[in-house]
């Protein structure tokens, strides 16, 4: 395609776009309001699993053992450290058992008086995961150390994770993802419907035009592209502003979040608008110009059949 002719194209685009401009103010509006409500959904479902992958590193298992030789831990450990899915192995000696109880019930010592010179607690290992799906798998496969062992010689004397918390998290990581994933279908189709409408009216307007040019040899891409520049700018165009206010919103909001107590027990971090800018701009753009390109076509079919 020559360069004149691209420029043709283009600039009948930019005209189509202020030529109507009530019908594409009113597009933008619209579709800026339904990619706003994408992107809101989208935010949420960026920090679930941002904040999974945050209790993944600290939510796990804890594998507890008998009095064994140092030789029967470490090859425990190392056959942990092989199994799928663990991200860290860490050692919890008999005293560091006693010292994190300690450090819990501070305030009532005498609860654990007389301890330091008969330790009860057993020594253990706090294995974190690198998918907390694998949860079930991973307690599995350790226990599966033992099988077969007499009672004298096994080195596991129990296992123990947060299931219910995990399988909470889980339900509801997933749960999110699906609701977006169908709000998102919704909305581009709400997108696609009022982009193609009001495509329609300038191709209406243009009728007689369109209808010549394709009598005197016009091929349908000739036709068909400067109304799919429309499309594509007023998908762009929505794409911006959503951005802007999403992310104007996303920070106030973000901060009033983090600035609540509960949120502050639990020590969790949100992403900043600054982290999801990169992939918020390229799912947008890829939004507003794929539905602007399929909005064009399906407006343009009637008026291509001569």
């Amino acid at each position: 395609m020559r360069y004149n002719v691209i420029t043709y194209l283009l600039g009948e685009g930019i005209r189509n776009v202020f030529k109507n401009k009530k019908s594409t103010s009113a597009s933008i509006i619209i579709m800026s309001l339904t990619m706003l409500i994408f992107g809101v959904f989208f935010v949420i479902t960026q920090n679930i699993n941002s904040i999974m992958k945050q209790i993944e590193s600290e939510q796990g298992i804890e594998v507890f053992l008998y009095d064994i030789s140092e030789d029967q831990t470490k090859a425990l450990e190392d056959y942990i450290r092989n199994i799928d899915g663990i991200n860290t192995v860490e050692y919890k000696s008999k005293e560091d058992a006693l010292n994190q109880l300690k450090s819990q019930f501070k305030d009532r010592e005498d609860l654990l008086s007389g301890y330091d010179e008969n330790n009860i607690f057993p020594a253990s290992y706090v294995v974190t995961l690198t998918d907390l799906t694998k949860n079930n798998e991973v307690k599995q496969k350790i226990d599966e150390y033992d099988k077969g062992k007499s009672d004298t010689e096994k080195v596991i004397k129990k296992i123990t994770s947060s299931d219910e918390t995990i399988t909470t998290l889980i339900n509801l990581a997933n749960g999110i993802r699906i609701i977006t994933g169908v709000i998102l279908v919704i909305l581009i189709i709400i997108s696609i419907f009022i982009i193609s409408n009001t495509i329609k009216l300038t191709v209406h307007a243009r009728r007689k035009e369109i209808s010549i040019m394709k009598y005197v040899g016009a091929t349908n891409s000739f036709i068909r592209w400067p109304f799919i520049v429309e499309g594509i700018i007023i998908g762009i165009i929505s794409g911006a502003i959503s951005i802007i206010i999403l992310g104007i919103n996303y920070n106030l909001i973000a901060n009033k979040i983090l600035e609540s107590q509960v949120v502050s027990a639990m020590s969790i971090n949100l992403l900043t608008f600054a982290d999801m800018f990169g992939l918020i701009v390229l799912v947008y753009t890829i939004l507003g110009v794929g539905i602007g390109i399929l909005g064009s076509c399906i407006s343009m079919r009637r008026y291509l059949k001569v």
